[in-house]
């Protein structure tokens, strides 16, 4: 009877579990995603800075991307639709192609001259080879990217779009900032060279 008795309370028990397993029970309401409302919450908190943000290869690098200021997007400083015109004489990267004046430039370290036109850094043109300079901003901001111009001092052979590093000193010592400097003569450039 014992036996009898405990394969019958084992087979009410099954019998339950399987009940509970196939009711249908009370239905959770799923809330709404509000991901994109704390995300503009929270960018609305982040204030705006003068500085481009890094741009290193061990975060992916690519452009810079400034810190959006509010949910509507009216945040000062903002960028706006309005384009300022740039004079090539202070940024050369806006000459076309098809006007820009080509140098050749030796890459000591690397031991090959190529050809660089003057709407195109010294970092760039290394990159287009395929070599692997130094960089980290690509903003003329650190001395991550510098190198050494072995023909003399930096201004007789090349414009820096942006130099907020350098000093007129090392400037007279031939040192640049290759990602920011575009070539106005040919040059002889040792890479990874800091002041």
């Amino acid at each position: 009877m014992v036996d009898a008795l405990a394969v019958a309370l084992g087979a009410t028990l099954t019998l339950l579990v399987i009940g509970i397993h196939f009711s249908k029970g009370t239905e959770k309401s799923i809330p709404d995603d509000i991901a994109q409302e704390v995300t503009e919450r929270r960018a609305a908190q982040v204030p705006e800075t003068d500085f481009a943000e890094p741009m290193n290869r061990s975060i992916g690098g690519g452009g810079a991307v400034a810190a959006v200021g509010g949910a509507e997007g009216e945040a000062a400083g903002e960028l706006g639709d309005e384009e300022e015109e740039v004079d090539p004489s202070d940024d050369p990267s806006v000459i076309p192609d098809d006007e820009a004046e080509v140098f050749e430039v030796e890459y000591v370290k690397e031991g090959e001259t190529v050809e660089v036109k003057e709407n195109e850094t010294l970092l760039e043109a290394g990159e287009d080879e395929g070599w692997d300079l130094p960089y980290a901003c690509r903003e003329g901001q650190c001395v991550s990217c510098a190198g050494h111009i072995t023909n003399g001092a930096t201004d007789d052979y090349i414009i820096h779009s942006n130099n907020e590093m350098l000093g007129q000193e090392e400037l007279d010592d031939g040192y640049t900032l290759t990602c920011v400097a575009h070539p106005t003569d040919d040059l002889s450039l040792e890479t990874g060279e800091t002041p």
